[in-house]
């Protein structure tokens, strides 16, 4: 095909998916330029595929969600509540299909005084769900509510660089910082930070407002959430469905036959076991992209007998990740190295030296710790599927450096409020972050809500919280890739996560949805935003 005939195909594909054009007149257009009628009817069908249009229901099961959730965005733990919230409110920031960083409340940012400070400057006529237009108090007060004290939100480490929050009129806002950061737009757009509307500088976390694409109709912890497409929505092209229903199907198996049997459009967490058997599904797509995914073992440093150096050095060497990688992956993924940074991610630790699996070494730690008796290992499908058989793993390969593992299948239903985070060793999943510090930040820190490892006062986490905050001021990147190198080095070595593999983000999806060029891997599910992306395909 020569350049101005692929030209001219392109000019009249524009055409048609821009309304410009008529089906008839696409097909005839195409025929003149000597294309088969076959492929031009084709080519129609996968124009209209691609174009978005408003309409339809869209259904999406989720290996996520729990009895305990809440619509209070504090709270949000898991990826259903991630994407609930998506369905209702917006941030200052967002992460775009592309994976590239842009504004969304806010029309624009930049940075005063070396990054010290951040101007966020408002989108105007935006409107909350209960009519309210958009304005900097609401920004100020939705921030506001998770900073303090008191606060007991997940993002309170997220937001304790900041000094102050100011406006300059009533669509600016000024982020003062305790030091200068060049990753606060990244951080801003934290999906706990959904901006709510505020009344005498309050708000209502739970009241599931604000200026999303959609308005929340019912939500049942656990179980469903059904939300309803809000016309005012500010946002073009975004939101496309008249409803969505968000439902939690924790089992791996039920949530692929709901798939299988046309009850949703899109699943996540296809199991990797099952995967190339079930794309051979009539109709079934496979996702599969790179992320920032991993699955992790946190070990709490305040709970027996985790607080030993010797002995968490011992269970590092013990787990075999290259066989959790091949058996519990199979091959959606890669082989951690028990620190957070997706080897994707700027200053990724990649040149650290890989931890291998060693029983001999393992055997020596754990001797030198005194231990004796079981160490238990608490699991369950919930934190990622195979967590279980992966907990198995861990404890057949424990075993050959002489340290017996127990291991306890725990209910998946409440795993997150009553295991994850309280137990002294478990399984869990990280969707990580596109950033290093967001990372430290979100779980590592020692102010963090969600420092699972209670990884605090040892020397090497104090000089690790020291790092963080010096990195963070830091606009030389190479001096900046040092620290960084320092910082994973230093929970590699001395903290309480064993990381032993980075997963893919495997989805299955119905040929009744559709996207559009890119999907975002920064979250499951289009940056957990397919409900506001996506469309039904013609």
């Amino acid at each position: 095909m020569t350049d101005r005939k692929t030209r001219y195909i392109a000019a009249q594909e524009a055409a048609y998916a821009q309304g410009r054009l008529s089906r008839r007149g696409f097909i005839t257009a195409l025929a003149a330029a000597g294309v088969a009628i076959p492929a031009a009817m084709s080519m129609a069908t996968r124009v209209e595929a691609a174009t978005p249009s408003r309409g339809g229901s869209f259904k999406l099961g989720m290996a996520h969600g729990s009895t305990t959730d809440s619509l209070d965005p504090s709270t949000y733990e898991n990826g259903f509540t991630t994407h609930m919230g998506y369905l209702w409110g917006n941030c200052l920031t967002e992460v775009g299909e592309d994976n590239v960083l842009r504004p969304e409340l806010a029309e624009s940012y930049e940075p005063l005084d070396g990054g010290r400070s951040w101007v966020f400057r408002l989108r105007s006529g935006v409107e909350f769900h209960n009519g309210k237009t958009l304005t900097a108090d609401d920004v100020i007060a939705s921030i506001n509510y998770h900073r303090g004290e008191d606060s007991k939100s997940a993002a309170k480490s997220v937001v304790a660089p900041i000094a102050d929050i100011r406006k300059d009129g009533d669509m600016t806002v000024i982020f003062d910082l305790e030091s200068p950061n060049a990753d606060f737009p990244f951080l801003i757009s934290d999906y706990h930070l959904l901006i709510m509307p505020s009344e005498d500088g309050e708000v209502d976390p739970t009241s599931g407002i604000g200026t999303g694409g959609y308005a929340i109709e019912n939500f049942e912890p656990g179980v469903r959430v059904l939300a309803s497409r809000n016309p005012n929505y500010w946002k073009e092209g975004a939101a496309w469905f008249d409803d969505v229903e968000v439902l939690s199907i924790i089992d791996v198996t039920a949530r692929q036959n709901a798939l299988l049997n046309g009850e949703v459009h899109l699943i996540d967490r296809v199991d990797p076991k099952t995967v190339q058997l079930f794309s051979r599904a009539p109709g079934i797509e496979i996702i599969d992209l790179v992320g920032y995914l991993h699955y992790t073992f946190p070990m709490r440093l305040d709970t027996a007998p985790f607080g030993d150096f010797d002995l968490r050095m011992a269970l590092k060497l013990a787990v075999n990740k290259q066989e959790l990688v091949d058996k519990i992956l199979l091959g959606y993924g890669t082989i951690g190295n028990d620190h957070p940074i997706s080897p994707i991610v700027p200053f990724a630790a990649n040149d650290l030296p890989q931890r291998d699996y060693d029983p001999d070494q393992a055997r020596f730690h754990y001797e030198k710790s005194g231990h004796s008796g079981p160490i238990r290992l608490s699991a369950s499908d919930a934190a990622f599927a195979g967590a279980v058989d992966a907990a198995q793993l861990i404890q057949a390969s424990a075993a050959a450096a002489g340290i017996e593992i127990a291991v306890e299948r725990e209910p998946s239903d409440g795993y997150w409020s009553n295991v994850w985070n309280k137990k002294g060793w478990c399984a869990c999943y990280w969707s990580g972050r596109p950033t290093a510090d967001w990372m430290f930040a979100s779980a590592y820190v020692e102010g963090s809500e969600w420092n699972d490892t209670a990884w605090r006062d040892t020397e090497a986490a104090d000089r690790f919280n020291d790092i963080v905050v010096e990195a963070r001021a830091e606009l030389d990147e190479s001096k900046r890739a040092e620290m960084y190198f320092e910082a994973q080095k230093l929970i590699h070595e001395d903290g309480g996560a064993i990381v032993p593999m980075f997963a893919n983000y495997v989805m299955g999806k119905s040929p009744d949805v559709t996207h559009g060029e890119n999907i975002a891997s920064n979250w499951e599910n289009d940056g957990n935003k397919a409900s506001e992306r996506w469309w039904m395909a013609s």
